[in-house]
């Protein structure tokens, strides 16, 4: 198996899950861990900077898409974008420690764009939870094993 298309594989997974698109990153990484065969620590990175950076591309497009939100193709519901703008003006920025939860976390991230949130707290906020979740899923793969 090529390193490098497992390690790209990952990435994808972890962009794609932090996107609209569905997909489990959690059970790639999961699944790799499960081997035995890659750096643990480099699975967690991989993972989390393809998240983080699937993030941000929802952050980029919340800058300047709100004015689409009726259209079919926007990237979250108007009903989850409206309740991800509610949690966020409640709780404010730090509503993204939760950007890593299914169904929640996607709109709160274009909800952070359309807001304005800053782009350097954004990216901190992001990755303490994004790369934790990582962590917490390789820790008990780990110890299962």
């Amino acid at each position: 198996m090529d390193v490098f298309a497992v390690y790209g594989g990952l990435f994808a997974a972890a962009f794609t899950a932090a996107t609209i698109l569905p997909a489990q990153s959690e059970a790639a990484l999961a699944g790799l861990l499960a081997t035995g065969s890659f750096s643990p620590a480099m699975l967690v990175l991989v993972a989390s900077i393809g998240n983080i950076i699937g993030s941000m591309v929802n952050w980029t497009l919340g800058r300047g898409i709100e004015r689409f939100r009726d259209r079919p193709w926007f990237p979250a519901r108007p009903t989850a974008l409206d309740r991800a703008t509610g949690w966020y003006r409640r709780y404010g920025r730090w509503s993204l420690l939760l950007s890593w939860v299914p169904v929640i976390g996607d709109p709160l991230t274009v909800v952070a764009g359309v807001l304005r949130e800053p782009l350097w707290s954004f990216v901190a906020i992001v990755a303490l939870a994004k790369v934790s979740r990582y962590l917490a899923v390789a820790g008990a793969v780990l110890n299962l094993m």
